[in-house]
């Protein structure tokens, strides 16, 4: 067993960091107001929520008034899809989406399909990148929306969101980007990217959970999904989360004065991991594009394993990883996005994610490299998925 826990699986959620717990406390006990009062307390906690949305929307070069507040990216991307579907409904019911989305824009994109809207999904090559033409064939008189992650969850694969963008622009088509997994990790400008609506969450960049956010550029409008008090300009009503949108702001602040050296450092990590195991594990893979991917993840398949097996024995030495998307990672299908990119079934089992951290070390990525090898030759000799 490790002597200390090791956490490899900052995709799927990150720690608080201590800073951004310090901005939260007050908004609990002291500055806790309503922000829709009209008294001093109400007052106190709006000046902070507009200040928040100052924040957030410097770190993506955006106006404070793009930037409306929920409660998740999955709630971000709900109010993306379906605000643009119902809004634009009569110049069309077209959308194109990526093979390799996050589940809850598939599922979505599938319930749209039932109300009426026709949805296309783009194909990907063998690193999970999706292709410009596709998207200029596919797009239609009646297409309203395209929506492609700005990076997978899964493999890490960076797309070309701004070329997919000035397609978009130059079509007269909405474009909307799941940036959860680059939101304070990698560079972005809305603007530069041609980017319409952008969905983000809190939790995966040191913040809170239960707070998260989506960018509308000002000539965007969309049809909300709930309806009450008119909170967030209409598109979000329910009583903010102050105390949670503070720790957001700030954890987007942090992120922004620490994103060039920490990407720095976590990419140095990241390839350390990927060269050691493809090395020192034989018939191993690296999954998604071996260049533009996030400087934090690595994915990898060691054939003839199963991946579960895999996590469970790291998980006894006190090393955490995951199989896949940990939004989806109870289910027992084989993952869409390995699927996507056509691995066979015997390395979409034995794939693992590692995703690194703010507070990952030089001496985790040496402990991994130490125990997984001998954990993959013990599993080997016992798998039913021998050659």
């Amino acid at each position: 067993m490790v002597k200390k826990r090791i956490y490899l699986d900052y995709a799927a959620t990150t720690p608080v960091d201590k800073r951004v717990i310090k901005a939260m406390l007050p908004f609990f006990d002291k500055r806790f107001g309503n922000t829709m009062s009209l008294h001093s307390f109400g007052q106190e906690a709006k000046l902070a929520l507009e200040k928040s949305r100052e924040q957030v929307a410097d770190l993506i070069n955006a106006k404070p008034n793009e930037i409306i507040f929920t409660s998740s990216a999955t709630e971000s991307n709900n109010l993306a899809l379906k605000g643009i579907a119902f809004t634009n409904r009569k110049k069309g019911n077209h959308i194109i989406i990526s093979s390799i989305e996050h589940p809850c824009i598939i599922e979505a994109s599938k319930w749209l399909e039932k109300n009426g809207f026709e949805i296309n999904k783009l194909s990907i090559d063998k690193n999970g990148m999706v292709d410009i033409k596709e998207i200029e064939k596919l797009i239609k008189k009646e297409t309203i929306l395209v929506s492609v992650m700005h990076a997978n969850n899964e493999i890490g694969t960076i797309q070309p969101v701004k070329e997919i963008g000035a397609v978009c622009k130059k079509k007269g088509v909405y474009f909307h980007t799941d940036a959860t997994q680059t939101f304070g990790k990698i560079p972005i400008n809305v603007n530069e990217m041609n980017i319409d609506l952008l969905s983000a969450s809190a939790h995966k960049l040191y913040g809170p959970k239960g707070v998260g956010c989506l960018f509308v550029r000002e000539k965007a409008r969309i049809e909300p999904l709930f309806h009450g008090g008119g909170h967030e300009s209409g598109l979000r009503s329910a009583t903010v989360n102050v105390a949670g949108i503070v720790g957001f702001a700030k954890a987007a602040e942090l992120c922004k004065k620490e994103m060039k050296k920490e990407a720095k450092r976590l990419q140095k990590l990241r390839d350390k991991l990927i060269k050691g195991l493809l090395k020192s594990i034989k018939n191993s893979k690296l999954n998604g594009h071996s260049v533009k991917r996030l400087p934090n993840n690595a994915n990898l398949s060691f054939f003839y394993v199963e991946g579960e097996s895999l996590l469970i024995q790291l998980d006894l030495m006190g090393v955490a990883v995951s199989t896949g998307s940990a939004c989806s990672s109870d289910k027992l299908e084989p993952s869409h996005v390995l699927s996507a990119i056509k691995l066979k079934p015997y390395q979409i089992h034995g794939s693992l994610r590692f995703t690194l951290g703010r507070w990952t070390k030089e001496s985790d990525i040496d402990c991994v490299l130490k125990v997984l090898p001998g954990i993959v030759k013990k599993l080997r000799e016992i798998s039913p998925y021998k050659k």
